[in-house]
Order: structure tokens, then sequence, then C-alpha cells
């Protein structure tokens, strides 16, 4: 493997690289990718428009074909952020416009490639904020096969729009889940309801992986976070269950995450977190977790409810999702 900078004449960009990253990795049998230290792209999917895709100019590389916006990853910056990035910068997305859905992850050894797929939550109109577009256009997912698109989303199409019909969400049962460990949580059941959540946001942030590397739903399938994690108390239900881990990942998802929480824990910090939702139990928490699942199935995700109480596992089970138990979650949580 090799690393070289662009020439100062090489139709990569007007301005020349911007970052230590604006360089081209060279694999031993000549092939060459864009992106020290790899690459991201964005695939926003709109309900109504369908997905954004960008028209290259003719300068760049696989020029005049159809693809995503996006570009070389900077030093240190994770995919998810790089693609964020990229987007707002080709395509003027603007903060915040996008909830990202899954991501799907090439990975070639010397170089990867990360598609995220993002759902819009606040529409926006694109707009060409940089010299590496032709056209930013809105295209119906049926009409994406006849335009000319770059070789690499050609062979990814397909297997992306098998994913779009899949909207994996978890249920946390929060009381049971801090529960679980005898750290002192009764003291303060608001701030240790707080700190749950902040691991949720960390553990989310890196992807949720699934482990048997499933391409249709989480349901019925082992999950695990981004890294190899030590269990925290062999005092877990599920504490020696085994929880594997790949060297590199195919599909990372970034499901919808409600934690519920009841009596004192009810008090926590009332902050935007991001991707996780808190529901408030005004009665019983196990009911309130029931009508959350209940609401998530009816609107056709694939719901897996984390708590270890028998009794609500097996309503849940009941409504046709499925459950698995904070010995489950906890492992996975980053400390």
């Amino acid at each position: 493997m090799t690393i070289v900078p662009p020439s100062p004449g090489e139709p990569r960009r007007p301005d020349g690289p911007r970052d230590p990253g604006d360089a081209w990795v060279v694999a031993d049998t000549g092939e060459r990718y864009w992106g020290r230290f790899g690459a991201a792209g964005l695939l926003a999917v709109d309900a109504e428009r369908g997905v954004l895709l960008q028209h290259r100019v003719s300068w760049s590389h696989f020029g005049g074909t159809w693809g995503l916006p996006g570009g070389a990853l900077h030093q240190g910056e994770s995919a998810l952020d790089g693609a964020l990035r990229e987007s707002t910068e080709e395509a003027g997305i603007p903060r915040g416009a996008v909830r990202p859905r899954f991501a799907s992850i090439l990975d070639l050894g010397i170089w990867s490639y990360t598609t995220v797929v993002a759902d819009v939550v606040v529409p926006f109109e694109p707009v060409i904020s940089d010299p590496e577009s032709v056209a930013l256009e809105w295209v119906a997912l049926d009409r994406v096969d006849e335009l000319p698109l770059h070789p690499g989303f050609a062979d990814a199409w397909p297997r992306l729009r098998a994913l779009l019909a899949q909207r994996p969400a978890i249920v946390v049962d929060a009381a049971n889940v801090m529960g679980s460990v005898p750290d002192g949580w009764w003291k303060d059941r608001a701030g240790a309801a707080d700190r749950l959540r902040d691991r949720l946001t960390a553990w989310l942030h890196g992807g949720v992986l699934a482990e048997d590397g499933s391409e249709t739903e989480l349901t019925g399938t082992e999950l695990t976070g981004a890294a190899d994690r030590a269990p925290e108390s062999d005092a877990h239900e599920d504490a020696r269950e085994p929880i594997q881990t790949a060297p590199t990942a195919d599909i990372r998802w970034y499901p919808t995450v409600t934690m519920v929480v009841e009596g004192e824990a009810r008090s926590l910090a009332d902050i935007d977190h991001g991707p996780i939702i808190v529901r408030r139990a005004a009665g019983h928490g196990d009911d309130e977790i029931v009508e959350a699942a209940r609401e998530l199935q009816f609107a056709g995700h694939a719901t897996t409810v984390v708590t270890s109480d028998r009794e609500l596992r097996a309503r849940i089970e009941a409504l046709g999702a499925r459950t698995v138990s904070a010995g489950w979650l906890l492992p996975r949580l980053p400390r």
C-alpha cells in the first residue's frame, strides 16, 4: 500500500487538498482509492421524494456519474461524522435535518468506504455548495437504476434499497437495567437514569452490529456495540452469554431507542440527548413499556425490548416483539 497526495495538475479539486486525509491510497495491484483514512458518503432518504443523489463534476473521480455526496475522512474522524460533514459541504444538508438509520461498510483492509443511510426528519432543499457537483436531485427509488451511476454506488444500491425496508427499534426498561448493577443507583435514581442515557447515546454513536451478519432485520439476531467490552458484573442473568465481534463490520444500525423511566427517575435532566427518546411513565413503568413497544410494532419497526422482568417479557413477546435481558445490554455499553 502506498499513500500518494494529489499532484498539482491532477483534477481532484480545483483548490487542492485541504486535510491530511486528502490523498490516494494505492494498492500493490495499482488500484487507487481516495482518502488516506478512508472515505464516507451520505444517502439521504425522504419518504416522499426518494433519495438525494449528486451528479459528479467531470474532473472528479468517475466524473459524470451519479453518486452520493461524500469524500475523504479527516484524521481521527468517525465515518458517521465524516459523512454528515461532507454532505453539508457538498450538498448544503442542514445540521439536524437527517437521522442516521444504518451504515454499510466496505472494508478492503487498506481502505474503507462507509455509506451512511439517513432519514430526512426536517425537509430541506439541497444546495450545490462546492465545485464537485453538477447537480443535486431527489430521485425516486424506482428511477435510480436508470441513471449512469458511480460504479461503487451501482454495486451497493440493490442491497441498500433492500435494507431500506428495515426499521429497528429498541425500548429500554431503565429501572430494570439500573437495578441490575449494585452501584448505589438507589441514592440518586434521576442521576443514575441520566448516566444510563449518556451511555446509550455513546453506544449508538458507534453503531449497533447485527452479529450474525443479517441483512434483513434485527429481530431474532444478536447485536453488539461497536467494540468488544468486558462484562460489568457476573451477577447479570446473561453475564456469560458470548459477546461476538468481527474485525470488520458490514452493517451498523442506528436504531430508534426509547428509554422508559418511572418514579423518582422521571426527574432526570430534560435535555436534548440526540437519538435517545425518554418516556416518563405516569403510572406503572411496565405498562408504559408495553405501550411504547405496541406503538413501534404498529409503525412497522422491528422492536427489541431490554428487560429481565419475566412477566414483562411475556407481555412484550405476545405483541410479536423480541426481548433481551439487562445483562445483554450492559456489557455492550461504554463505561
